[in-house]
């Protein structure tokens, strides 16, 4: 990697002007408020890969139900993942928990205050402990989120992937040789709201930003060209079978999800991926025979969910379906639930079955 060279100017803009900037436009977030590092810790795990926007109200939520680190140590993952449906990224609720209840137990309630130590923490990575460790204790460390990275590609008009292992070494370097020694928590933020309001990914706001003068992607008169990015592959589609299986009662069968696996810990309504030369009534009854050891009637569609992950697309039938022979067991699943229409939102399920559930308010079960 070359030799680092930063400007007066650009030195200049990103200790003076930037931060001035900030005090200024700052948004009004609720982690900003009575700053504690438990409350940083989870409103960093809840913007990883999520809008401001939407966190807001998860984090406000979640503070009210577990406003200590004790307080969500001593909680059950259940209730846990339930203030979490809807946030996606499951994993960060359960790490989240088991991290809690380890600094408990081997901490004393209580957040160690130097990089190494918080990088130490379960579940916590190089970017989260640093947010940590410069916002709630002020060490001297900076973060490289999308932002941060939109922003330097652009001042540096560095026209690499920002994803990439090399790239994210030099726009490290870039950082932590521009960071205010004793004032790194606010230098980071600083840099993550300029990436947010103002230089934004299409149409940046360059008149008003405080980077201006010293951005030699503004120089060159096209900034919307930094950072590139490999061309997005078409994401693998995958046709899924789902079962709602109702008993005499009206009640409803449900599966959690082992941990290990995406989604883990959530409930959901037993299915499967369909196999070529399926119909999908044969997928269900597949699905649930080596899930559940049942064999089941399977009956009219219920609804179509289409949804997208981060790896991924579904088109997600969901059908009705009857035990004919059989008993539910736990053959590829946590656990198992017969449970009223009434009562499924009292579980933690994912956004897709969330649709599912949508969809059965109101309607009766078809005779089949």
């Amino acid at each position: 990697m070359r030799a680092i060279l930063i400007t007066a100017d650009v030195r200049r803009g990103f200790q003076q002007e930037l931060p001035r900037w900030f005090r200024k436009h700052k948004r009004e977030m609720p982690w900003r408020e009575q700053r504690t590092p438990y409350r940083v810790w989870i409103s960093e795990l809840m913007l990883q890969q999520t809008r401001v926007e939407q966190a807001r109200d998860y984090f406000l939520r979640f503070m009210k139900r577990f406003p200590s680190l004790k307080a969500l140590a001593a909680a059950g993952q259940q209730d846990v993942l339930k203030l979490w449906e809807g946030l996606g990224y499951y994993s960060r609720a359960r790490r989240a928990h088991q991290t809690a209840q380890w600094l408990v137990a081997q901490c004393g309630g209580k957040f160690p205050q130097t990089f190494e130590g918080l990088l130490a923490l379960p579940g916590v990575g190089p970017y989260t402990a640093a947010a940590v460790g410069s916002l709630a204790f002020n060490l001297d460390v900076a973060v490289v989120d999308g932002n941060v990275a939109r922003v330097l590609c652009r001042v540096f008009a560095f026209g690499g992937d920002p994803r990439g292992g090399p790239a994210k070494k030099r726009l490290q370097a870039w950082v932590d040789a521009l960071l205010p020694h004793g004032r790194a928590g606010e230098f980071n933020e600083s840099l993550m709201e300029l990436g947010a309001l103002c230089c934004t990914p299409r149409q940046p706001d360059c008149p008003h930003c405080p980077l201006m003068k010293s951005c030699q992607g503004y120089a060159d008169g096209q900034p919307e060209n930094f950072p590139t990015k490999a061309a997005k592959k078409k994401l693998p589609h995958k046709i899924v079978g789902a079962g709602v299986i109702i008993n005499r009662r009206g009640e409803l069968l449900v599966a959690r999800r082992h941990e290990h696996e995406m989604l883990g810990g959530l409930w959901e309504f037993p299915g499967g991926k369909q196999e070529p030369g399926e119909t999908m009534e044969q997928c269900i009854a597949r699905e649930l025979k080596e899930e559940l050891g049942i064999a089941v009637r399977v009956g009219p569609c219920v609804t179509v969910v289409h949804h997208a992950y981060s790896h991924f697309t579904i088109a997600l039938h969901a059908h009705w379906c009857r035990i004919a022979r059989g008993k539910p067991q736990r053959l590829q699943c946590l656990d198992i639930d017969w449970v009223p229409l009434a009562r499924l939102r009292d579980k933690p399920f994912s956004r897709a079955d969330l649709h599912i559930i949508a969809a059965l308010r109101g309607v009766q079960a078809p005779e089949f």
